[in-house]
C-alpha cells in the first residue's frame, strides 16, 4: 500500500503468497490514482490507451486460450465414495439420456414362469420373495407415516439452522463490504487531498520545462551571436583568445 506521510494513496496488488501459482517476474503493481486520475475521460487519451492495449495483445505471446494455464491444475473428480453420482457423472459427459425408472414393476407381485406353475418349491420361493418386497411395501409406509408426523418438526429445525446460518455469512459480507467501503473512502479522500499538492506540482514541472526551453532557445540565441562575432573579428583578423586572456575576470560584489 502506498503511503505519504501515512496516507493512503493507492493500493498495490496483492503480495506472491496469495498468488502461489505466479512468479515474481510476472507480479504487477496497480499504481492508479482512480479519484483524481481523469485523462480518461478524454476521447483522445482514450483512444492512445485503447491502440496501445491493442497492440500489446496483439504482440503478446499469452493468447486468450491460455489465460488459465499459470493457475493450479483443477482436482479431479473420481467419485470414489459415490459410484452412483460417477456413473451419472460419465452419462451426462457422454451426452446419453436418462435412464428411465420403473416403477410399475416394482410393486407387482412376481409369477413363477408357465413351466414351473406346477412346482410347489417355484411357488414357496416367488411366495417368499413376494413376502419380502410386502414388509419392505409395509415399512416403507411406516416411514411415511413417521415423517409425516414428525417430519415437519425436523425441517423446521433444519430451516432454523439455515437461517442462522445465513444471517452469520449476511452479516460478514456487510462487515466486509464496510471494510471495502472504509478503504475506498480513505481512499477517495487522500487522494482528492493529495490532489492539491500535486497538480501544483505539476504545474511547476509544466513552468520549470517552459524555462528550459526559453534558456535554451536564448542559449541557441547567443551561440549564434558569439559564432558571428568570432566570424567577424577572423574577418578583421583579430585574435580574439589572445584578448580574452588579457581580460581581468569581473569581480562579484
Amino acid at each position: 500500500m502506498a503511503t505519504n506521510n501515512g496516507d493512503v494513496l493507492m493500493l498495490e496488488a496483492a503480495p506472491e503468497v496469495a498468488r502461489p501459482w505466479a512468479s515474481a517476474a510476472n507480479a504487477e503493481v496497480i499504481d492508479a490514482l482512480p479519484y483524481i486520475d481523469d485523462d480518461y475521460g478524454n476521447p483522445l487519451i482514450k483512444s492512445e490507451v485503447d491502440r496501445l492495449v491493442e497492440e500489446e495483445m496483439r504482440q503478446s505471446s499469452k493468447k486468450p486460450a491460455d489465460f488459465l494455464k499459470d493457475l493450479p491444475p483443477l482436482p479431479k473428480f473420481d467419485f470414489e465414495n459415490c459410484p452412483a453420482l460417477g456413473k451419472e457423472y460419465e452419462r451426462l459427459r457422454a451426452g446419453k439420456p436418462p435412464v428411465r425408472i420403473d416403477f410399475e414393476s416394482r410393486y407387482k407381485l412376481e409369477m413363477p414362469p408357465a413351466n414351473k406353475r406346477n412346482d410347489d418349491a417355484a411357488w414357496k420361493q416367488y411366495l417368499q420373495k413376494n413376502q419380502r418386497s410386502l414388509q419392505q411395501k409395509m415399512i416403507e409406509l411406516e416411514n411415511l407415516e413417521m415423517m409425516s408426523k414428525h417430519g415437519p418438526e425436523l425441517w423446521r429445525q433444519n430451516n432454523h439452522r439455515l437461517e442462522v446460518f445465513l444471517s452469520r455469512m449476511q452479516r460478514l459480507a456487510q462487515e466486509q463490504n464496510e471494510e471495502i467501503e472504509k478503504v475506498n473512502r480513505e481512499r477517495k479522500y487522500h487522494q482528492q487531498t493529495t490532489s492539491y499538492e500535486l497538480n501544483a506540482l505539476s504545474q511547476e514541472w509544466r513552468q520549470l520545462c517552459v524555462k528550459n526551453k526559453e534558456i535554451q532557445s536564448a542559449c541557441a540565441v547567443l551561440e549564434t551571436q558569439i559564432e558571428s562575432y568570432k566570424k567577424e573579428a577572423a574577418e578583421r583578423g583579430w585574435n580574439l583568445e589572445e584578448k580574452l586572456e588579457n581580460v581581468e575576470p569581473l569581480q562579484l560584489q
